[in-house]
Order: structure tokens, then sequence, then C-alpha cells
């Protein structure tokens, strides 16, 4: 077995029990100066390991089989034709793992498995020929980083491994015995302890470590590191059965169906055997170039943007992590990746993926995948495509956002909320070339049923990404003209009243005026549809601004209240547009007494406000108390009135 190493001492002595991180001194280049190794607690160093390195003590599986596959893959190296096979077992507090892999000798065993960062396969210090032929095949190897065994400790008190080289047929068993305490010895076995070439590994659990070692969790944590691993890997649960296949290969991806439509049925099991759900669709991820294979499901349910889904990432068939959040672009939120690479470069931990410029090219090409997949759907499965938008459309507006080419192609699928329904772009462009926009939702849908009576097309863009789609539509359709709402387009639409009733009603006009005025608000009369509506509240930007500021000036002190008075504008301000089709405002604009009239206007803006859903500024909250107020006096006087003139 290629193991990687226990602890930072480089010792000889093959039966002398030995602490880890035990020094050398000496001196160098006759300067007289002493050279000592640096000292490693190895219990320092397993707890340091445990609650910063690792996320749970699961991985000591990962790096039994870890150790095991590299073993063999040196194995098959040296000797191409060799049988070779990993079986797994558990019990009682034990766990052991056996390989037919490459072994180690009494010296490797010295080298390899106790010194800190040193493994077979870096190729030791480049003059063992041996360990130096390994690094031919470096490339397929798991192990990296020179930990290996060293995991083992995070549940384990002791760790026994017999083991004898594929390398030197003479050479005998060798039992490397190591403790949680530092030490360890190296003894030679009886050939006869371990006729073939491999390696035996046994754990013995430390207190409070058994349920780690437990049959059922041990076969569940093999089957998920290793089921992609090359080579045959079985289970023993020493209960007299058959061994259990661990791995389950080739990939289900990679397998051979008689009908796409079977592939699919095989596929939409794995998600959900894998991930819980039975995805929309699936997306082939081959990207030979970086040695990536895998698939994307579609989540079945809409997602936010902001949830970064944890994805399945495989190296050379080991289980890497289940929570990879940096695989894929920040748009595709809508999809969960299972894969194996063997490009990609694992952490310190190898329980994530390391950050590079490989994986950032490897994140664009997966989402040009993802894309790709979209626009086939687009030419040629329109129905499964719009199964898809209705379910995720809020991701393909983020990716088509920054993609103009994307935009076009979407214009006939992507809904958007507008004045004539729930439509796409291009069905909406057909009816109107003039299109205007809301930034809120609140606005939109007090305006929507009056622009659609008058024909002016709206667009609700107060969802996520609508804005920006709207700001590209032009570069895409320059026949088409795009304007946000304001006051005076709305106003504009709808149908003056004729000049001798205006006229007739400039009093009530001026009065409503008059009273509006410290709310920053014009009133203006004009007939529209639908009739049940009496008052229309109408912004834009430059009013809204204009508010803030109004807003900002009340509450600030003498010096901002200076230079907000010097910024005053002098653009547009709200509009109380009143509907003369309605009964109610012909009756109001009736009444007689000038301070009953300005408390239903009054009460006409506060109602017109609210439909609107707009924020209320204090001055406006104290209108309506007002207005409300107002009018229950009203009714309440003539009320009595009435009743005395019995």
């Amino acid at each position: 077995m290629t193991s990687d190493s226990l602890s930072s001492s480089d010792l000889t002595d093959s039966t002398k029990p030995t602490a880890a991180g035990g020094a050398e001194a000496g001196t160098g280049g006759g300067t007289g100066a002493e050279v000592s190794n640096f000292q490693v607690d190895l219990r320092g160093l397993v707890d340091l390991l445990s609650h910063h390195l690792y996320s749970s003590p699961r991985v000591y599986v990962r790096e039994l089989l870890q150790n095991a596959v590299d073993a063999i893959t040196a194995r098959h190296a040296h000797e191409p034709g060799a049988r070779v096979r990993i079986r797994l077992s558990a019990s009682a507090g034990r766990v052991t793992i056996e390989d037919s892999g490459i072994g180690l000798t009494a010296a490797e065993a010295h080298s390899l498995l106790a010194t800190i960062g040193r493994s077979s396969k870096r190729g030791g210090n480049g003059t063992d020929p041996d360990i130096r032929g390994l690094e031919t095949t470096r490339q397929e190897f798991l192990g990296q980083f020179g930990i290996g065994l060293l995991a083992c400790f995070v549940v384990a008190r002791r760790i026994r491994v017999v083991t004898r080289s594929a390398r030197d047929p003479l050479a005998a068993p060798v039992e490397w015995l190591a403790t949680d305490d530092g030490s360890y010895t190296v003894r030679e076995l009886p050939h006869e302890a371990r006729p073939e070439p491999g390696t035996t590994v046994h754990l013995e659990a430390r207190p409070g470590a058994e349920e780690w070692t437990e049959r059922a969790r041990v076969e569940r944590l093999a089957r998920d590191y290793g089921s992609l691993l090359p080579y045959e890997i079985t289970f023993d649960d020493g209960l007299g059965g058959d061994p259990r296949p661990v791995t389950d290969r080739p990939a289900v991806w990679d397998r051979a169906f008689p009908t796409p439509a079977a592939r699919r049925v095989a596929l939409a099991g794995h998600c959900a055997a894998l991930f819980g759900f039975t995805p929309l669709d699936s997306i082939d991820l081959d990207l030979p170039v970086a040695g990536i294979r895998g698939v994307a499901y579609v989540l079945p349910e809409p997602t936010s943007p902001a949830h970064r889904a944890g994805h399945r990432v495989h190296l050379k068939g080991m289980l890497l992590t289940d929570r990879a959040d940096n695989l894929l672009p920040d748009w595709a939120f809508f999809v969960r990746v299972v894969l194996d690479t063997d490009t990609l470069r694992p952490t310190a931990s190898r329980e994530n993926l390391y950050d590079d410029e490989t994986l950032a090219a490897v994140r664009e090409a997966l989402g040009a995948r993802v894309r790709t997949w979209l626009a086939e759907l687009a030419a040629s499965e329109p129905d499964r495509l719009a199964a898809f938008l209705s379910v995720h459309h809020l991701g393909v507006k983020s990716l088509a956002r920054h993609d103009a080419e994307l935009l076009a192609l979407m214009l006939p699928w992507l809904p958007f909320e507008t004045s004539d329904g729930s439509m796409s772009l291009e069905e909406f462009a057909a009816a109107h070339t003039d299109i205007h926009f809301t930034r809120t939702v609140e606005e939109f849908r007090q305006i929507a049923p009056i622009a659609a009576a008058h024909g002016l097309g709206v667009i609700n863009a107060g969802y996520t990404y609508d804005a920006d789609l709207l700001a590209l539509l032009p570069s895409v359709r320059p026949d088409l003209k795009v304007t946000e709402l304001d006051a005076g387009a709305v106003t504009e639409r709808l149908d003056p009243v004729a000049t001798e009733v205006e006229l007739a009603l400039a009093a009530f006009l001026a009065t409503a005026r008059t009273r509006l005025e410290p709310q920053s608000c014009d009133v203006v009369l004009r007939a529209f549809q639908p009739v049940a509506v009496p008052a229309l509240y109408l912004d834009d930007r430059q009013a809204r601004q204009e508010r803030d500021r109004t807003a900002a000036l009340d509450n600030a002190d003498s010096l901002w209240s200076g230079i907000l008075g010097s910024l005053r504008g002098s653009g547009p301000r709200a509009r109380l547009v009143l509907n003369h089709n309605n009964p109610l405002i012909r009756r109001i604009a009736g009444l007689p007494d000038p301070t009953l009239t300005g408390t239903a206007v009054e009460s006409l803006y506060g109602q017109a406000l609210l439909m609107s859903q707009r924020p209320l500024r204090p001055a406006d909250s104290t209108l309506l108390n007002r207005a409300f107020l107002g009018l229950l006096e009203w009714a309440t006087h003539s009320t009595a009135a009435q009743e005395d003139g019995k």
C-alpha cells in the first residue's frame, strides 16, 4: 500500500518503540551550529486536523480507501497483469481494510508511514528507484498532501498495518503498529503472516468514537466515498453473508441504455436517490479537455437566486465533496451537479475544490454547456423549454442580462407581466412599439387596468432582473422604444374633459390644488376607464426624488436644511388624476361647502395613495387621519341637523 506519513521523524530502528517527532541533532558545514528537526505533537496535530481541517471524522474512511486505491494503482504500474481487490470490514469498534496493492518494505514503512508530508506518490527524495518510479504514474493517484493514515487517528487509538512489498518478492512481511500517543514500532513477520503482496490496515476505535466504526455507518460511508472508484471494492459486515459491492461502475451517465427515454428514467432515479428529488430534466456535462464527465439535474421547483446549491464532485472516482458551491456560475442556481474529474485541484482537507484558474475555466465551460442546452431546447423542443421556463424563468433571465444573443433567443419564451396580461416580450412587442415599464410591482398594479383600457403598453419591471432585460431589449430589437413610465405619459393618454366642463369646475379644482399643495401634488381632471376608479395617483422618478428631498429637509438640522433647500427641483410633481366619468367625483365637484370639498379631496388623495401601495410619509398619515375624522364629523353633524329638523 502506498501510504502517506504519520509523524515527523525519519527513523531507522526496526524494533524500538519510537516517539513521533523525535529530534536529531548534529553539526553541519563546520560552523558548529546544532541542527535539529521540528518537534511534532501527534495528539495536538490530530486535534488540529479534527477541529480545523476536516469537517467530520467521517473522512477517515476516505483516507483508507484512498490509500488502498493508490496502492493498487502503483501495483498496476509495476505489474500490469496483477489481480487486484479491496475489501473493507467493520465489527465491534474495529475497522479493517485489505488490498492487493504494491505494499511496503520495512525501510519504506519507516520512511513513509512515520514522516508527515512525505508520500510514496512524491517519489521520496529522488534517490530510491522504486519510489522514484511511482512518480511516472502520479497523475493516477488520489493522495496529494502527505497526510494519509494520520487522519485515521481522528477515530482510532491504535493503527496496525501488515504489509508485504510487491517490488521485493524476497522481503518479509512487515508490521507497523502506531498509537495515538505518537509512538510506533516496526517489525518483520514470518512469510506465512502475509503470503501475497498487499496491505491490511486494522483500526481500533478510541473511546467516544465507536459510533464511527459501526458496520452500517462504515458501509454507508464507503459507498458514499467510493461508489465510482475504478477498482472492485467489497464490504464484509462479519455476520456470515457474502461481501457486498461498494463500487457501482460505470457511472449512470456513462452507461448504455436501449432508448433515450430509458436513460432519462435511469438518470431521474439516480437523482432521486442522490439528491432527494425527481429532476425536471437532465443536462449531460462532458468536457474531455478538462477530464470531466457528469450530469446536471434541473430542480423541479423554483429556488432563490441567492441560494448556493451544493454540487457533488468526485476526484478520480473518489467523492471529494457534496457541497461544492463554486463549480457553476451564480446564474445556474436551478441545477444540481454530480461529476467526476481528474484535473481539478482539491483543497488541503480534500473536502472542496481549490478556486484557481483551472476551476474558473471549468466553471465557464460548464455554464456554456447549460446555455447550449437551453438553446437546443428553444430550437427543437419548445414544450420541454416551456415546462422548464414555467419553473425557472428567473435563472434564464439572470443569464440573459449578460448575453444579448441568449436574450434574443429567449424573447418568444420568457414570461413578463404586462398590461395586456402575462406574455413574452416578443408577443408584447408585436402589439406595442413604444414600451413603458414601472420599477415597482405596486405602481404597475395600480396603472395596469387603466393603461390596458387606453392602449398604453406597460410592463411590470418590479421583479428581479426584468428592468435589466428591458434596458437591454433595444440592443436586440432596435425598432422598439423602451422608457420608464412617467406621470405625464399616462396623463396624456387619458381623455381630456370638454373645455366648458373644466371651466365650470374651476373653483373645485382650485380648492383641490390648494388642499394638496402641502403634499407636493398637482390635481388634474380627466375622463378614463374603468369608471369605478375615482382617482389615480401618479408620479415618476423625479417626483419621488423631490418627495425624498422634502422628507429629508423636514428632519434635517439647520446646516443640512440649507443645503437640501438649495437642491429644490423644478421637475414634475406627483399628480392626482380625478376621473370625471366617476359619479362620486361629479358629486364632490358639486358640493357647495369648500371645507367639505377640501376634506373629500384629501380623502380621495389618501385612497389613491393607499391603492398605489407606496410607503406613507408622516405628512400623508396626518392628512389621512385628518380627512377621516373630518368626514366622520361632517356625517355626525349632518345626522344631528336632520334629527333637529324633525
